[in-house]
């Protein structure tokens, strides 16, 4: 047995090997494969993140072995085992994630057997060291149960693969350290989107909200503030078009529901409530404004399995 680690150490430790099977998060410890008790990230913002372990705690979760979709930590109730609230890549283990993909760290991936099924997922038959993984690429999300997620994508390690740090900061500057434009980005928390467009369909539509009719006046001047939806997201992972055809002019609410998935555009046009199916209200459309029912049937099939 190996001494504890008690620090972010990367790569396999001393006396482990890829296939072994631990009894518990304490065996996991005192063995230096995975430093935190009920946390699925060992990391911080400062050193990166060396170890996570799946353990089927996120429906989001993707598991195809030497490639995994893996959800960061955060929103989550401890006690029914739901999503409560949005996620962000401040908080530390995910920021731990972006730095390790930054800096090129390894991070040691350990997976829960035996994973049970109630409100609290748990590995009832211990844990095992897939290996070492690299950190290729995240992104933010809206994930199935309706709130904002961090995903990241991890690629099994080739042998004889050596990582090099990479920029994850899309506004990043040539002269700035890999390290410091990672923290950054963390701070940020934002993508950046194509204001003309934003700006037009807004003027389309007088800042008044397609679906519920609402014109929210904001100053005394008579100012009214809306909101630009894109129907198919854009990003990472979705790829949707940053374009007037892809975007919708709404209100805060009629925008948080319709991004969560809680309503939806057919391919008549009309707006259904995504939990019930049923219909919630005509979507007004003025001359000029042509939305992509490619977009509207993309925003469908991100929910089309969605849990009740």
């Amino acid at each position: 047995m190996t001494t504890p680690s008690r620090s972010v150490a990367f790569g396999t430790p001393e006396g482990v090997a890829e296939g072994d099977t631990f009894a518990s998060h304490a065996d996991l410890h005192a063995n230096g494969v995975h430093r935190f008790s009920g946390r699925g990230i060992s990391g911080t913002e400062k050193t990166g993140a060396d170890s996570i372990v799946l353990s089927g705690g996120y429906v989001d979760d993707r598991d195809a072995g030497d490639v995994i979709i893996y959800t960061g930590e955060g929103g989550r109730d401890r006690d029914s085992g739901r999503m409560v609230a949005d996620q962000s890549l401040g908080e530390r283990g995910n920021a731990a994630l972006v730095v390790s993909q930054a800096m090129g760290h390894p991070v040691r991936v350990i997976e829960g057997l035996g994973i049970t099924q109630g409100k609290r997922k748990r590995a009832t038959e211990g844990y095992r060291y897939r290996g070492l993984f690299k950190a290729a690429d995240h992104w933010m999300t809206v994930g199935q149960e309706g709130f904002r997620i961090c995903q990241f994508k991890l690629i099994k390690i080739a042998s004889g693969e050596v990582l090099a740090p990479q920029p994850v900061d899309p506004l990043a500057g040539a002269e700035t350290a890999f390290e410091e434009q990672a923290r950054r980005y963390i701070s940020q928390d934002r993508l950046v989107r194509d204001s003309k467009v934003v700006a037009a369909v807004k003027k389309m539509y007088d800042n008044t909200c397609q679906i519920c009719r609402a014109r929210l006046i904001v100053s005394v001047e008579g100012e009214a503030y809306s909101e630009a939806a894109h129907i198919q997201a854009v990003g990472k992972p979705h790829f949707g078009d940053d374009r007037i055809e892809n975007v919708l002019c709404l209100c805060p609410n009629c925008h948080a529901l319709f991004d969560r998935g809680a309503l939806q555009l057919t391919d008549e046009l009309s707006v259904i409530d995504g939990i019930t199916g049923r219909f919630h209200a005509a979507l007004t459309q003025v001359k000029g404004h042509n939305i992509g029912l490619e977009f509207a049937r993309k925003h469908r099939e991100r929910w089309a399995n969605r849990l009740p």
